[in-house]
């Protein structure tokens, strides 16, 4: 018998879990290990309280496809072992991996997976499948009044009826891609997809033979197109999603209504498509051992799991790629967050993948009755977007954004009203009314009707969920901190924008991976309805010249940086994930919240190797009212280090004062102490290595750059007060050093407020 060889996890790969060291926040834990081989093969997962496995204490499941697994048990608290071995194509075993060793505490959610023989037992294969099965399309048409079908058929079928299907997409001139082409390829595909999903639809509930000969004409029309042309997922992934969802939809819900010749075609197209997408996934990105994938990821909701659907039946690899997305996520969903229902790659991101995950989840959940929303991200994701792309503000969310100077879109709302309903939760709803009390459904941004229809949404919700009551959140002072993603968001008067105060910090263990930033220990501040502490930049394009030699970078932060020397933002997944930060501490004190941050790993030379450099950063959120930054460097070699901070509008410099103004409010900053000597105050207007045709009719954004002294250890004490323009806040500082140990205090027109600040000697 062959020894298993267990491969090394990395900082780019799963982790084999469950372990001592795993924290298991569900029941039955999710069990992972990285495969030993590219080949096929399946495993034997073995589970026992006892460590030398003795047969009647062991809980064996066979003949596994991944390297990812879900019990379809619940396990009773205690300490439990496991250990897992291979089987080849041929039959040949391997011996058993090392033993691990996990624990189950008492009252945790509960999640466990039916076995992938169990999934389809008594399921009816008729059509349609996706959404509505044939016994609930039977109610939906007596009560379609009852779930927001006048405004889908309005909105999103009458648009569709009259008129030429646009053209295929052409190829880009010299097979070299361009955003505005690309956009113009993305927004075809998205209208081809609605038109056939939509008219589907709308022919089958209302019987209606005009509707079905358009639908069928789209259908027929859009599977024609060139698999291996310009909609085929090496050439354009987004287009390849939405033509194979348009396939998918219409041969579902059509499907009775096509020739046999028509179906096996449509069916031929689909299978295509949906291998190109499988293949990529499973053989090339590998999301199995490398999660850290933007598309991929998504592909499993917008297409393995739709497309799959559908085929069931009539295509023998159908159930074992939806088996693998349903496995994947109930173990490895979600690469960017955790228990905490963090995103990783920020705000808008969040909205794209919980969009189309929310579709999977519902599909699934109505088929199968797989409820992926019992695992307890899924409990608590809406605090994501609560907390950290408010509602009211704009400019306050990390990472890569395509909507800068917009605040949230409804589609955000939306997501968030889908785990109101799952939830119950009333604050959730609050924030989808505030969001669709600023944002018309029909915006005409590209971020909305490029991706999205949210007449459908609406429609799916009412008839899978009721109504929530709704509930504001607490405007007393509060911090919350979303661990599994190194995010911390401050917050006062959080229910009334007018009077809103938000900061939001990052230090995070994912580095500039994917969409993140080189912004380790960076903050955000929005107050009173204006962003006034900024990620500066425009989202031109992802990989523009503003996107790679500006906006990933360091020195577009409200950050620090070390002689011109910035946090690694290139292209090196490695490198990225090992640029990373840690919060140390984010809790609620007596009179003010408090975070430290720490990006000691972040920062690097120009050859790309470690600076070398300590850097914490604590934010004080005193009493409501204003920030106190101290940030702590120590460097191998004495430097001067800049201090920056970005605004949408000028800056005016006073000695060591600082003051941001915007429409109606403004950030008063004051450099409160330096141990190298005054810093140098100036500030610039343009964007350094950046094309100036990409940002040329925007307006500019001021950057401030305060200077230190050379020194190999820096602590600098900064104060930051927002305050509306009609009525300044004063507050004064003092530092107290008496040669051995220093204290801030700082004082308004009401409170006091002191601080200790250790020395470094």
């Amino acid at each position: 018998m062959k020894e298993i060889f267990e491969p090394m996890s990395g900082e780019l790969t799963l982790k084999y879990s469950p372990d001592k060291e795993t924290k298991i926040i569900e029941n039955p834990p999710r069990f992972l290990w990285i495969p030993a081989t590219m080949d096929a093969c399946s495993y034997t997962l073995e589970i026992s309280q006892c460590e030398s496995f003795e047969a009647n204490d062991v809980l064996t499941y066979k003949e596994i496809p991944f390297n990812f697994f879900v019990p379809n048990k619940v396990f009773n608290p205690g300490k439990y072992y496991w250990r897992y071995n291979m089987k080849n194509m041929e039959g040949e075993e391997t011996t058993f991996s090392r033993v691990r060793e996990f624990d189950i505490s008492e009252n945790l959610p509960e999640s466990p997976m039916p076995l992938h023989e169990e999934r389809l037992n008594g399921k009816d294969t008729s059509h349609p499948r996706l959404w509505l099965d044939s016994e609930k399309l039977v109610e939906f048409k007596a009560n379609k009044e009852k779930y927001c079908w006048d405004d889908f058929y309005k909105y999103s079928v009458e648009p569709y009826l009259n008129g030429e299907f646009p053209k295929e997409p052409d190829y880009y001139p010299n097979n070299q891609r361009q955003i505005h082409l690309w956009r113009g390829a993305y927004m075809t595909c998205q209208t081809m997809f609605l038109t056939v999903r939509n008219l589907s639809i709308a022919a089958t509930v209302l019987d209606d033979e005009t509707i079905l000969k358009k639908a069928k004409e789209a259908l027929l029309y859009v599977a024609n197109w060139d698999t291996q042309g310009t909609t085929s997922r090496d050439y354009n992934d987004e287009s390849s999603f939405r033509i194979a969802g348009a396939v998918c939809w219409g041969y579902d819900w059509l499907y009775n209504f096509l020739t046999e010749d028509e179906r096996e075609f449509v069916l031929s197209k689909l299978i295509i498509r949906t291998q190109q997408v499988a293949d990529h996934v499973m053989l090339n990105s590998k999301i199995h051992m490398f999660p850290y994938d933007s598309h991929a990821v998504r592909s499993l909701s917008s297409v393995i799991t739709p497309c799959c659907i559908a085929m069931l039946s009539h295509y023998e690899n159908a159930k074992l790629w939806l088996d693998y997305a349903i496995d994947y996520f109930n173990t490895v969903y979600t690469p960017w967050g955790g228990e905490d229902g963090g995103w990783a790659e920020g705000g808008l991101y969040w909205t794209t993948g919980m969009g189309f995950l929310i579709e999977a989840a519902n599909l699934l959940k109505s088929y199968l009755n797989i409820n992926l929303y019992a695992r307890p991200f899924f409990s608590k994701t809406g605090d994501f977007p609560l907390h950290c792309y408010c509602w009211d503000t704009s400019r306050a969310s990390f990472g890569d954004q395509s909507e800068l100077g917009f605040k949230p879109g409804i589609k955000t709302g939306i997501n968030v009203r889908q785990f109101a309903g799952v939830t119950g939760n009333k604050t959730y709803q609050w924030y989808y009314e505030q969001v669709k009390s600023i944002n018309p459904y029909d915006d005409g941004k590209f971020s909305t009707k490029g991706w999205w229809d949210l007449y459908f949404d609406d429609m799916v919700y009412c008839y899978m969920y009721g109504n929530v009551p709704s509930e504001p959140p607490t405007d007393e002072p509060f911090i919350k901190h979303f661990r599994d993603i190194g995010w911390v968001a401050m917050h006062k008067n959080m229910s009334q924008p007018d009077k809103h105060i938000m900061l939001l910090a990052k230090s995070s263990k994912y580095g500039s991976i994917s969409h993140s930033h080189g912004d380790q220990n960076s903050f955000l501040i929005h107050a009173f309805g204006q962003p006034l502490a900024i990620e500066s930049g425009y989202y031109v394009g992802f990989n523009s010249t503003m996107h790679r030699e500006w906006r990933r970078n360091t020195v577009s932060q409200n950050n620090i940086i070390f002689e011109g020397q910035g946090q690694y933002s290139g292209k090196d997944k490695f490198k990225q994930i090992a640029a990373h930060g840690k919060v140390l501490c984010a809790e609620q004190r007596e009179d003010y919240l408090y975070t430290k941050l720490d990006a000691c790993n972040a920062y690097v030379k120009a050859d790309d190797s470690p600076l070398g450099v300590k850097y914490i950063r604590e934010i004080l959120f005193v009493q409501g009212s204003y920030f106190v930054v101290i940030d702590s460097i120590e460097l191998e070699q004495p430097s001067s280090i800049s201090w920056l901070i970005h605004g949408l509008h000028d800056i005016k410099i006073e000695r060591n004062r600082f003051k941001i103004k915007s429409e109606n409010a403004a950030l008063h900053g004051e450099f409160a102490y330096c141990s190298s000597g005054a810093l140098t105050l100036a500030k610039h207007f343009d964007f350094p290595n950046v094309d100036l045709k990409e940002w040329e009719n925007d307006p500019t954004q001021c950057h401030l750059v305060a200077t230190s002294k050379v020194s190999s250890k820096h602590k600098i004490i900064t104060l930051l007060v927002p305050m509306l323009n009609e009525k300044e806040k004063y507050i004064t500082s003092m530092i107290d050093d008496q040669g051995f140990s220093m204290a801030a205090y700082f004082m308004d027109e009401q409170k006091q407020f002191q601080f200790n600040v250790p020395k470094s000697f």
